[in-house]
């Protein structure tokens, strides 16, 4: 018999119950016949409290960069500021753009108000608000920059798509908020229109997330697979799978073009470490999506398969067991012991799965960026002023102009138009975006004439925005028509 080529993974324990819930999920895959090689690494706590405020020290992402695979534990991150998320500098270090969270319900075996739901959230994962750019710009004013770029977006819809067509899956839904923010969520929508063109075979659909998470929450079953932007998929996908049963039953995987990082979604639970207690279920089904990705799909319809069997069987941990349905409480390694004793047989209740389509992990190709005609025909300059007369600013400011023809169209405050002809009602902070326009692509030295005498005038400026026109589109928001 040949011997089989083993895949290198690189395996944290991590913090609270994290360790034994990595034993156990390590023995369950093991004795499935998971062909891996593990390399171990340090995360989380001890990390953090030595110094180092990513919690993961330099020599660990030389083998995270050499084996591509990352099984990952909770971790603790220690109160105070100064530590940064491992999670958000994991995914955005190895460029890890899919975040994967099927949530899935047991009924009747583990409690849920949605007994038929089976719902896949794929959650872009580097950009949007989590690109973490925050300033205080004055006294009274804190900005974070949402960026959404095309290739992220285009590169995470793409994915849900191929995700939907690789499993088996019937229609794709994508969540976001163009109706308020038509530039950001507008390209995010619009990409996932263009995209869905090319996938004939599935069902497409778009809600406005306020509402599709009104009915997500109410009605799961009416979707599939469902794409949104980073912070709308970090809170929905954390509803999908306590609405499914339970948080700590879902697993999660991150994906990049190079590496993947598998992991349960909840955290390290510290009060319940070394009590045998912890169940490993979310961690498990992380792993199950490593098998997956690492071309093992025989192992994972091995593991995934004794699990349900096992839940099935009434063979609970403390978190979900319940009176009447489950037939007896166990512990961490007694969990995993039972699930190792089914290895090789199927639910018959529940729904059994199947990896077979599961060829290889999915490749996302991004299109060659077109040439854009790009003129500049305007700039919003913020300005600080304590004084809350918008009359008086706009007064000061709408006598300046520059030789390229720019000239004051607008005032507003948090958005809201105030000058010309704005309501003494609205509400002013000391935040001030002061609109120039012109009709035709102005020199970069116009917009520097035009900060020099907003400053001569006596105004403090504390960011400015290019207003552009891509190929005769305008494409900064209108503010209420200026």
């Amino acid at each position: 018999m040949a011997e089989q080529t083993l895949t290198p993974i690189t395996v944290a324990h991590g913090d609270g119950i994290g360790p034994e819930i990595m034993d156990a999920t390590l023995r369950i895959i093991k004795a499935a016949g998971a062909r891996i090689l593990e390399e171990t690494i340090e995360i989380g706590e001890k990390v953090y409290l030595r110094g180092n405020t990513a919690g993961i020290e330099p020599g660990a992402w030389e083998s995270l960069r050499r084996t591509k695979v990352f099984l990952k534990a909770p971790i603790t991150t220690p109160q105070g500021g100064g530590f940064k998320s491992l999670n958000v500098t994991t995914r955005k270090m190895l460029g890890l753009y899919a975040n994967i969270r099927p949530c899935v319900s047991y009924h009747p075996y583990v409690d849920t108000k949605h007994p038929v739901m089976d719902v896949v959230i794929i959650r872009e994962n580097e950009e949007d608000l989590y690109a973490g750019i925050e300033h205080q710009q004055t006294p009274e004013v804190v900005q974070c920059l949402k960026l959404i770029t095309r290739p992220g977006t285009e590169k995470i819809i793409r994915y849900a798509f191929e995700y939907a067509r690789q499993y088996g899956r019937k229609k794709v839904t994508c969540f976001a908020k163009d109706n308020i923010m038509k530039q950001t969520d507008g390209l995010f929508h619009a990409v996932f229109d263009e995209i869905g063109a090319e996938y004939p075979e599935l069902e497409k659909e778009f809600w406005i997330v306020d509402i599709g998470a009104a009915k997500l929450a109410d009605s799961p079953e009416t979707f599939d697979v469902i794409v949104m932007p980073n912070l709308y998929g970090d809170i929905l996908s954390d509803v999908a799978a306590q609405i499914a049963g339970s948080v700590g039953l879902a697993g999660s995987a991150n994906i990049g073009a190079e590496v993947a990082m598998f992991e349960a979604i909840h955290g390290s639970a510290p009060r319940r470490a070394g009590q045998n207690l912890a169940n490993p279920s979310g961690l498990l089904l992380g792993a199950i999506q490593m098998l997956v990705h690492i071309g093992q799909g025989d192992i994972a319809d091995k593991v995934h398969n004794a699990w349900l069997k096992t839940l099935e069987d009434g063979i609970h941990t403390y978190d979900i067991f319940k009176e009447g349905v489950s037939s007896e409480k166990v512990g961490t390694k007694e969990f995993a012991d039972a699930v190792i004793a089914r290895i090789g047989q199927k639910p018959s209740k529940l729904k059994h799965v199947d990896y077979s389509t599961a060829k290889e992990a999915i490749k996302v190709t991004l299109k060659p960026a077109k040439p854009v005609k790009m003129e500049t025909i305007g700039v919003d300059i913020f300005v600080y002023c304590d004084d809350r007369d918008a009359n008086k600013i706009g007064n000061a400011l709408s006598p300046i102009t520059t030789a390229g023809g720019l000239h004051l169209s607008m005032i507003t405050n948090r958005g809201v138009k105030v000058y010309p002809d704005g309501l003494p009602e609205t509400f002013c902070t000391d935040h001030w975006r002061c609109r120039y326009k012109t009709d035709k692509d102005v020199s970069y030295a116009d917009i520097i004439e035009l900060q020099t005498k907003v400053t001569q005038a006596g105004y403090k400026i504390i960011k400015t925005e290019n207003l552009c026109r891509f190929d005769g589109v305008d494409v900064f928001s209108a503010g209420q028509g200026a």
